[in-house]
């Protein structure tokens, strides 16, 4: 090449990486990815989601450092070119102000969830779980809300509205109990009854609460001219009825201060043992599915936002080989939703790059290894770019169980030695599907008034077992569906002891012993139904009269309930079949879960060339092969052949200001520090040249760089910067 030409060659792409590493003021608008955190900004935990959500006025309960201010953590993070945002807990916090009586001079620690032996539920020194008083919520406005406003917060998140089921002794609680009943307190564990009035009162309660709050951000918002957002995080309605933990969930749905919420699913709950087969175990994937599932069942018929949220860890301390594998699963599992595509990429990341953890099989305790850090980032960072998708996963889509708030109500503690061992009477309605690669949808019963929410239901699951309907329109919503052709399938004996319990089927001109006397005297049948199938206007009801804990309880003893499945789709005209795995493609995404205890444990084979982002070396395979217990995160390479065009396939860091010109691809990366960048990028021909530019200009050489003329892919490898290292390929 003559060298005239060189230089001015040269001289462009000096100009172009000048150019891209010139400090802009940045503005972002984005709001499809978050994380949380208690920390003012760190070059250790510069994630690069387009949102920072910024934990608590006084930080986090479990926090050591105090040294930064609320306003001083927000400031550094929108320096950072980052949306601030703010979290506070609803039912816990660091609110000792309050509880020592700074705020009023009232010392409010007897307000804490008490249990029977008088025991304070705390949730960290001086910061009880809390019976949500009026005082307590005139606390919230006039200390958190208006403070986070007039610092320019516009989206608040108030996590975790939780009461938990053995509390409900306090003299609050007792207070509260009076005013809302009108007659005095009664212990619940002294029956099923009053175990049912305490819990629809711990429900009510963060219910006010939250309407209240959220109602006076927005008031207070308007007045300042600003538009208000309130979100709840929470957890599923499956772990909290799990835990034995009471909250509104779904009834939120329709207050009118809430626009959405995150789904708090992670590794921590979705490992909650459970039974199937007569075996008792973590099943990691199939929890959190049924997890994402039950919280998308809650929101989509309302149209409100949702957040999907993961942990690469979690908060019990366990090995990075462990946080890992439970991560993939989890990770794979909120893919399986193909019309949610935003994220809170994970909590505390001060917790995740700065806090050392075990290695497995050993007594060592290190920070996060670079190769899951690598791979932890290139996993978030596709988050960055996945796309909702109208396809649907593998299987048939048209099998629902019905949910409701009540399951939380009749968890703790056990009446007349009628037990419900892990949550077994719902996951017999799941598991058995689940496992044979059906993939089963919950349906909240709080939204069945929305058409929405038996819109694409072939096949209705209902028991009575664990749960009640929470009012006749339940039924009439019900009746209607059948009517038009739905198929229902009642699985229970009705003999657990709240079947009896002062409720609207016994009460105001109704008296009805069991509630599904009711539902069956809406369709036209007998009260006592048997065993059988009964038709019903355009559609059927099937009944089985076992509770579904006997599915799974012992082993084998799924067959007749899975038949009964088969059976109501027969009456369809359809047949239903079974396989070992779940999968879904989303744009370039393909996502792959094969399932254990399952019909087979025959492989999956994902036909290539694709690149494997659960590898943080990001491998190029022209096949590639998932067994039984493995999930699988692939960019489908033949999406951008399509186009032709250059793409970043994956990478560990966000790129930004990406350029393309007919002789050239450039684009900037920032990750946070002392993580490595691993990243592969499409090329329609091999680069002539390729340049690494610091922040400073200095050049940067690659750890690994490589050219795979197959694929027409380029693989890099480089220490990340959170002040951005500049990538120019010339073509």
């Amino acid at each position: 090449m003559p060298k005239n030409i060189l230089l001015n060659c040269l001289s462009i792409l000096l100009t172009l990486i000048a150019t891209a590493q010139e400090k802009k003021p940045e503005n972002n608008t984005k709001e499809k990815t978050a994380f949380q955190t208690s920390s003012k900004w760190l070059p250790q935990i510069d994630v690069r989601a387009d949102v920072a959500i910024v934990y608590g006025v006084n930080g986090n309960p479990s926090d050591h450092d105090k040294n930064s201010g609320f306003e001083e953590r927000v400031r550094s993070w929108r320096e950072r070119g980052y949306n601030a945002h703010f979290m506070t807990g609803i039912a816990w916090g660091s609110y000792q102000d309050y509880f020592l009586g700074k705020w009023d001079g009232e010392n409010h620690l007897d307000e804490g969830q008490v249990e029977v032996d008088g025991d304070t539920i705390w949730h960290g020194h001086n910061v009880p779980y809390i019976v949500p008083q009026k005082s307590f919520v005139n606390y919230m406005k006039e200390q958190v809300i208006e403070r986070v406003i007039d610092a320019g917060i516009t989206s608040i998140y108030l996590e975790e509205p939780e009461f938990w089921a053995r509390g409900g002794y306090s003299s609050a609680f007792k207070e509260e109990w009076k005013d809302f009943y009108d007659f005095e307190w009664r212990p619940q564990h002294t029956s099923p009854e009053n175990t049912w009035l305490s819990n629809k009162l711990k429900y009510h309660l963060y219910y006010r609460t939250i309407d209240e709050v959220s109602r006076y951000a927005k008031k207070y918002g308007f007045k300042k001219g600003l538009d208000v957002k309130v979100y709840i995080p929470t957890h599923s309605l499956v772990n909290y009825s799990s835990w034995a933990i009471v909250s509104p969930e779904a009834s939120l749905a329709s207050l009118p201060g809430i626009d959405g919420y995150i789904a708090q699913v992670w590794t921590g709950t979705s490992r909650e043992p459970t039974f199937y087969n007569g075996v008792l175990k973590e099943r990691t994937f199939e929890n959190a599915f049924l997890e994402y599932g039950s919280m998308v069942s809650m929101t989509a018929p309302t149209g409100r936002k949702i957040f999907f949220l993961t942990d690469p860890i979690e908060d019990r301390r366990k090995s990075w080989d462990d946080y890992k594998r439970n991560y993939q699963a989890t990770f794979a599992a909120q893919l399986l939703y193909p019309q949610v595509n935003n994220y809170e990429v994970m909590p505390w990341p001060e917790r995740i790059y700065t806090k050392p953890y075990s290695v497995a099989f050993t007594d060592k305790k290190v920070l996060i290894p670079q190769v899951y850090s690598t791979q932890m980032q290139v996993m978030i960072n596709a988050l960055n770019e996945m796309p909702a998708s109208e396809n649907l996963v593998s299987g048939e889509n048209g099998i629902g169980v019905l949910m409701g708030n009540s399951l939380m109500f009749q968890r703790f503690p056990t009446h007349d030695s009628y037990d419900d061992p892990q949550f077994s009477n719902f996951y017999g309605q799941t598991l058995p599907l689940l496992k044979r690669g059906i993939p089963v949808q919950t349906v909240h019963m709080e939204n069945l008034g929305y058409q929405e929410s038996l819109k694409d239901i072939k096949v209705l699951i209902v028991s009575y077992s664990n749960m009640k309907p929470s009012s006749e329109e339940v039924h009439e919503n019900l009746e209607k569906w059948v009517k038009n052709g739905g198929i229902l399938v009642f699985t229970g004996r009705d003999e657990d002891p709240y079947q009896e319990v002062m409720e609207w089927w016994n009460q105001n001109g109704n008296k009805f012993q069991k509630p599904s006397e009711n539902l069956f005297k809406m369709l036209g049948l007998a009260e006592d139904l048997n065993d059988g199938s009964y038709k019903v206007g355009e559609g059927r009801v099937f009944i089985l009269r076992k509770d579904p804990k006997e599915f799974i309880l012992k082993e084998n003893q799924d067959k007749e309930f899975v038949e009964t499945i088969e059976t109501a789709f027969e009456s369809l005209g359809k047949k239903l079949s079974f396989t070992n795995h779940l999968s879904l493609q989303r744009g370039p995404y393909k996502i792959i879960a094969v399932m254990d205890e399952s019909v087979s444990d025959e492989l999956y084979f994902a036909q290539g060339p694709v690149v494997d982002l659960f590898d943080p070396r990001l491998p190029v395979l022209s096949q590639k092969t998932v067994a039984a217990g493995e999930e699988a995160f692939l960019y489908d390479l033949e999406e951008v052949y399509k186009n032709n065009q250059p793409k970043i396939i994956a990478t560990a860091a966000r790129a930004s200001n990406i350029t393309w010109q007919e002789n050239s691809f450039s684009f900037l990366c920032k990750s946070p520090e002392n993580t490595m960048n691993s990243m592969r990028v499409f090329l329609p021909k091999a680069p002539k040249s390729i340049v690494l530019k610091n922040s400073e200009e200095e050049t940067i050489t690659p750890k690994g760089s490589s050219w795979d003329a197959n694929s027409r892919t380029y693989y890099l490898n480089f220490e990340n910067s959170p002040e951005g290292i500049q990538v120019f390929f010339q073509l």
